[in-house]
């Protein structure tokens, strides 16, 4: 079997390596000559599948995507030419809480406000969403969601996996309306009764309050950038926090400029969460091919460079989740990176430079954190956030 690979996902050797060849190209080089005579392929977000790029792909009968989201995969080409398709459902949905929580404490300390006064909406409650609710919901912090095709589905998750009620649900306008920072977590979805392309478009924006944070971690495209850009240069009175833009790689550099926090698309880009997709799609092609998984996801993980902090008395509640957070990671040096390489190599090199040599990254799950005569609330805070909580 010949498998073509992106050359950013990670240990496809150790996983592929065994079923056949792997051949390795970066993503933006898989082309239709690059598929002759391969029998599957395994992208990324930055790779778009469709009709053309398997055209002349002679052999190919599976197509794997090491990522959530599926909006640059032509399912129905795939399944015209009877190619078998895999995602990975949630494999980096915690390290893109991770960096919204962090995001979050970042601009709260910038600015001089507390999570804990405001009130969060989330806007999508998938894989992403709900688990950001959730543990939004075990720190304290209010919070609403707004998710309207699961309304309609009835599909609605009552509690997290942690066991806490979650919010209610509310549409886009009330929530707007409620709510001090908006988190988008969407798929992106073109046409139809719940099409999220450019959802938060010129009118939304419009309705936003003053002080408002506006956080786009799930696809570029469901935000109008331009009109996003007219509010922050005119009125300047809300703030953006975004990962995801449109246009990728060649991305608005005014609207850059004008982020508190702009960053690469690397949300879900810790270890855990690259080698997590990797192994959800290499899974899927044992089944496809009625073949055993022999390689077991913690074969892939090394040990945290970091794995124990230990806190005295003395910090304050988010002062000691700040801290933590940016032992882990710290959204900081991704913001600057993207400035830097934008700015030596141009956007789009710039961009893309950062994602290809972006550092190792853990999720929060993988910091044990010691409290030594610390209060409940903060143990409570520290292990809402996602960190393994332990006294003394």
């Amino acid at each position: 079997m010949r498998i073509l690979v992106d050359a950013d996902v990670p240990a496809a050797e150790s996983c592929f390596g065994a079923l056949g060849e792997v051949v390795r190209l970066p993503g933006r080089q898989i082309d239709a000559a690059a598929l002759r005579d391969v029998d599957a392929l395994v992208v990324r977000s930055i790779t778009r599948v469709d009709a053309a790029l398997i055209a002349e792909a002679n052999r190919l009968r599976f197509v794997g995507t090491c990522t959530i989201g599926t909006d640059h995969v032509d399912l129905a080409a795939l399944a015209e030419r009877g190619i078998a398709f895999a995602s990975a459902p949630g494999c980096n949905a915690e390290a893109v809480v991770d960096y919204v929580l962090g995001s979050l404490a970042t601009l709260a300390e910038r600015q001089g406000w507390r999570l804990a006064e405001r009130r969060v909406g989330v806007v999508g409650a998938g894989n992403v969403g709900g688990r950001l609710l959730g543990r939004l919901a075990a720190m304290g912090i209010d919070c609403l969601a707004c998710d309207p095709p699961r309304v309609a589905a009835g599909s609605l998750v009552a509690e997290s996996a942690a066991g806490q009620s979650l919010p209610g649900f509310v549409g886009l306008d009330a929530l707007i309306e409620a709510c001090d920072v908006l988190c988008l977590h969407t798929p992106l979805v073109r046409e139809g009764p719940h099409a999220t392309h450019h959802l938060m478009g010129a009118e939304a924006i419009a309705e936003l309050a003053p002080g408002t944070v506006l956080l786009n971690a799930g696809r570029g495209d469901c935000l109008d950038g331009a009109a996003l850009r007219q509010r922050l240069a005119g009125e300047g009175d809300i703030s953006a926090v975004l990962d995801v833009w449109e246009h990728e790689p060649a991305i608005d550099g005014a609207l850059r400029d004008l982020t508190e926090i702009a960053t690469p698309h690397i949300a879900g880009h810790s270890l855990d969460g690259k080698r997590r997709g990797t192994h959800m799609i290499y899974r899927a092609l044992c089944r496809e091919h009625g073949l055993p998984a022999r390689v077991g996801l913690d074969e892939l993980l090394t040990a945290p460079p970091l794995r124990r902090l230990a806190l005295g008395p003395g910090l304050g509640g988010e002062e000691a989740l700040r801290l933590c957070l940016r032992a882990v990671h710290d959204v900081r040096r991704d913001h600057d990176s993207l400035l830097r390489e934008s700015r030596r190599q141009g956007m789009a090199k710039g961009f893309d430079a950062c994602r290809r040599a972006y550092p190792l990254r853990r999720e929060f799950a993988t910091l044990e954190v010691a409290l030594t005569d610390a209060g409940d609330e903060n143990a409570a805070l520290l292990c809402g956030a996602g960190f393994r909580v332990i006294r003394g």
